[in-house]
């Protein structure tokens, strides 16, 4: 019996194995530019990434993810940054500080819609507890959402302050993807979405900067993957009968770069984020909040809340040198979003509502079909 029970359960780990794959595992490789290293939002160096998954009884599928631009004390040593609303019918809590200064001073947090003031609320208190800040009486959280309702019961608000700390204590350079942390119940193109991540590394003739992306997908639209209309081809589509027709959500995306940019070129590169959205299928819709935040952990580039001058010089990168950049968070967004699809696994949840994942079977067959991978 035991030897039974065993060998069902290494099946179900191989089915689910197989069942999760980056896109480049599939043999696809979207755009021209090379990823990082990890062709993660951790290849640029310094940036941290955290999980807290909640899945309880047959209701609770949520979490929240933590994105630390450096490992230091980030309200002491601010990041240049900007935020780009594409639609903005969401929460992004702090965003106006940072278009107003053109920095960020805390580690960004995302959950779902109704959990927004906790994380902002869990992010003050960490601020405050670090060491050399303890004078401080301002503190501006980044918290960002998306609407997990479908399948968490959101109205239970079951985040907790303990979710958002760990989730930051958690934080290192492997980014896990799927449905974990803010994207445990998440929806995309009708599929499960999630958490997904991609990078790409300039050649050193272009700059050798890193770009890195990490988005939280739960929007709709036709889903494209390479120019291939695989929501199409499925025959699963927003507007295709009426259990599709809710293309809200929204999708959060967080860029990150060791280029020496300032607020307004982060603002241009957060901007591009939205057209890699595009490539993928996704419209904007009416209800679904299209945010994209954008950093640099250029050394060089640091606000430190307590300057040594009133005088700054800093770093900054000429405007002719920015197009690869934002060629790069193009790219990375694009793929960043067809990984939170393609490493998502099925989830049945709030009042029995069932999404499943994308079918990569079927996917290699219509890659095949179009002649995107062998």
């Amino acid at each position: 019996m035991f030897k039974r029970i065993s060998i069902s359960i290494f099946a179900i780990m191989c089915l689910n194995t197989y069942a999760q794959k980056r896109v480049r595992d599939l043999g696809l490789k979207p755009g021209v530019l090379q990823p990082g290293k990890q062709n993660s939002i951790t290849d640029v160096a310094g940036v941290l990434v955290g999980h807290k998954t909640l899945i309880k009884g047959d209701s609770v599928r949520t979490g929240v993810t933590a994105i630390l631009p450096h490992n230091g004390n980030i309200f002491q040593q601010k990041v240049p940054a900007a935020v780009f609303v594409g639609n903005g019918f969401g929460k992004l809590a702090g965003s106006t500080q940072v278009r107003e200064l053109g920095n960020i001073e805390t580690p960004i947090i995302l959950t779902n819609t109704l959990n927004v003031s906790t994380g902002v609320s869990a992010v003050i208190n960490y601020t405050l507890q670090q060491k050399g800040n303890e004078k401080i009486q301002s503190v501006n959280a980044v918290v960002g959402d998306t609407n997990d309702g479908w399948l968490n019961n959101i109205r239970g608000r079951y985040v907790q302050e303990k979710d958002v700390l760990d989730a930051i204590k958690n934080a290192g350079n492997f980014v896990t993807e799927g449905n974990v942390g803010a994207g445990t119940g998440t929806v995309c193109f009708g599929f499960k979405g999630g958490i997904g991540t991609s990078s790409r590394k300039l050649p050193q003739s272009l700059g050798g900067y890193t770009v890195g992306v990490l988005v939280q997908t739960n929007y709709g639209g036709v889903l494209q993957i390479d120019g291939v209309p695989v929501g199409k081809e499925l025959k699963k589509f927003s507007f295709s009968n009426q259990l599709l027709n809710n293309v809200d959500g929204s999708c959060m995306i967080v860029i990150a770069t060791d280029a020496p940019l300032d607020h307004r070129n982060l603002e241009r590169l957060a901007a591009r984020a939205m057209l890699g959205l595009g490539r993928t299928g996704g419209i904007a819709s009416h209800g679904s909040g299209e945010y994209a935040i954008a950093f640099s952990t250029d050394p060089g580039s640091r606000i430190l809340h307590q300057p040594e001058s009133p005088v700054t010089n800093v770093p900054v990168l000429h405007n002719d040198y920015t197009s690869q950049i934002f060629m790069a968070a193009i790219e990375a967004t694009e793929e960043a979003v067809l990984n939170s699809l393609t490493m998502a696994s099925s989830v049945k949840g709030y009042e029995g509502h069932q999404v499943e994942a994308l079918p990569l079977d079927k996917l290699r067959e219509l890659l095949k079909k179009y002649n995107r991978i062998p």
